[in-house]
């Protein structure tokens, strides 16, 4: 049964290697298709801006909720902490030949 199941596996891929490998280029695009490609990546940019401003005008709404909740309830708000954000990763430091480890 495992042989069958690798066989099929097998035979899948180099099927799939094959498929991809009979793939003729994309033509090139021409004037209208450039253009048409140019507008639809504005009206993305476009979407994405209003989305994020939308995104921005209900995380203030919930804060001014969260804000008169908490002063009907009489209890105070606490103050907003910056969260900065994480530093890079630094690659490891290659230990010099002839170093003793400890």
């Amino acid at each position: 049964m495992k042989t069958r199941v690798a066989a099929l596996a097998v035979a899948l891929g180099l099927g799939a290697i094959a498929a991809h490998a009979k793939l003729p280029p994309a033509p090139p695009m021409d004037d209208k298709a450039k253009a048409a490609a140019e507008e639809k990546k504005a009206k993305a940019a476009e979407a994405a801006a209003k989305e994020k401003a939308a995104l921005e005008a209900a995380m203030e709404k919930a804060v001014k909720n969260y804000h008169a909740n908490m002063k009907k309830a009489g209890k105070p708000i606490p103050k907003a902490t910056a969260v900065a954000a994480p530093a890079p990763a630094k690659a490891p430091a290659k230990a010099e030949k002839g170093a003793k480890k400890s």
